[in-house]
């Protein structure tokens, strides 16, 4: 099978789905022309033109206001956020205004729209431009959240992103674009169609001594530590959450079942972090099972130095 990096699959991604449905439209910042920073759009513009592929000014609230706005009207935008940091800039937007639009109007409307963005962690771009923060947004019920680890799940979720009629945010690791010391920088992709659905986790290594939750970036750190546990006897599954919203609950209890230990590993602090809801779920719903305590490594709680 052939092998695609993160960055090739995701455009892939874009290009099929924009050709299958018209609506599809992409915009954001250097998107067009500059086929993006990180070249996830490279040559959009030049197959669906620029009544479909649009740069916008730096202005993170007027592209999702906008994204909003054409999801109102029909279309199904994919707007990208160049990096997750500023997000936080266009909060209002999707926390108060996308995440409640089904519930505020009774059911009667749908808002099929992408809000695509990477975080930077690891890559010495300063301390505003590495920040992970994704648990922030568990607070916005009716908004999916989306963190793929390898290019597979990259296209394979994406697609199903933007066939979704409520609001995604899918937050891709800037890490998983370069570094090819990791596990998720390139694999296998089919080149037939194939949808992945959102809420669902995936074993991504089966074990019986102890369970890694693990999500984005973190998952191609479990697996190598999964490998060097291995040499000492210890077999490790990693379970890759590949959605935090909605979460695969059943999954994860299933796997902590069998195992009767549980480590989270992934990028935010601690506090509030989504190690701190898997533990807490894990604690509420499987208690009796755990052999022994719950283990989280996170980030520290400072901003990155690189």
């Amino acid at each position: 099978m052939r092998e695609l990096t993160m960055v090739e699959a995701l455009n892939e991604a874009l290009r099929e789905e924009m050709r299958r449905d018209e609506r599809v439209i992409v915009f954001g910042e250097e998107v067009a022309l500059a086929g993006g920073v990180y070249k996830v759009t490279k040559d959009v513009l030049k197959e669906f033109g620029p009544e479909r592929v649009l740069d916008t000014p730096i202005s993170e609230i007027a592209i999702v206001g906008a994204a909003i706005g054409a999801a109102l009207n029909g279309l199904r935008p994919v707007a990208e956020i160049m990096f997750f940091d500023f997000a936080g800039i266009a909060f209002d937007q999707i926390v108060t205004h996308a995440s409640k639009m089904r519930f505020t109007t009774g059911n009667q409307v749908s808002l099929p729209l992408v809000i695509r963005t990477q975080y930077s962690l690891g890559r010495s771009y300063g301390s505003q431009h590495t920040q992970f923060f994704a648990s922030s947004f568990l607070q916005a019920p009716g908004l999916k959240i989306v963190l793929p680890s390898t290019p597979y799940d990259a296209k394979g979720l994406l697609k199903s992103a933007i066939r979704d009629d409520d609001p995604v945010l899918f937050i891709e690791s800037g890490a998983l674009y370069v570094n090819r010391n990791y596990y998720g920088y390139k694999g296998p992709v089919p080149e037939n169609e194939y949808l992945i659905p959102l809420g669902k986790a995936d074993v991504k290594r089966a074990g019986d001594d102890v369970t890694v939750v693990a999500v984005s970036r973190t998952v191609s750190e479990a697996i190598v530590a999964a490998n060097m546990l291995e040499q000492e006897g210890i077999n490790a599954e990693i379970v890759d959450l590949r959605t935090i919203q909605p979460m695969d609950y059943e999954t994860i209890l299933k796997s902590v079942r069998k195992t009767n230990r549980l480590i989270i590993a992934e990028d935010s602090i601690k506090t509030g972090g989504i190690s701190a809801e898997v533990a807490a779920y894990a604690a509420e719903y499987a208690f009796d099972y755990l052999a022994a305590p719950i283990i989280r490594i996170n980030s520290p709680p400072m901003p990155s130095p690189q």
